[in-house]
């Protein structure tokens, strides 16, 4: 009787540093229409906040593309 040997199952290589998805960050701030500008939760100007500032770098958004016709 000939036995047969069987290579062990293994997992694809891109498996082994797989990391769960993570949540996108959610800004501490929104566009206000009516101002034009970036507000924080107190309604007060997010460009003002300078921790804010130095935490994420900007506060800008995309609203802005889309309020200004004159840029074609």
């Amino acid at each position: 009787m000939t036995t047969q040997l069987q290579a062990p199952r293994s997992a694809p290589f891109a498996l082994g540093f797989a990391q769960p998805r993570q949540a996108h960050p959610v800004a501490p701030f929104s566009y206000d229409r009516k101002q034009q500008v970036n507000v924080l939760t107190d309604g007060s100007r997010a460009a003002d906040n300078l921790p804010l500032l130095m935490g994420t770098s900007t506060t800008t958004s995309t609203a802005g593309s889309a309020t200004h016709n004159d840029d074609d």
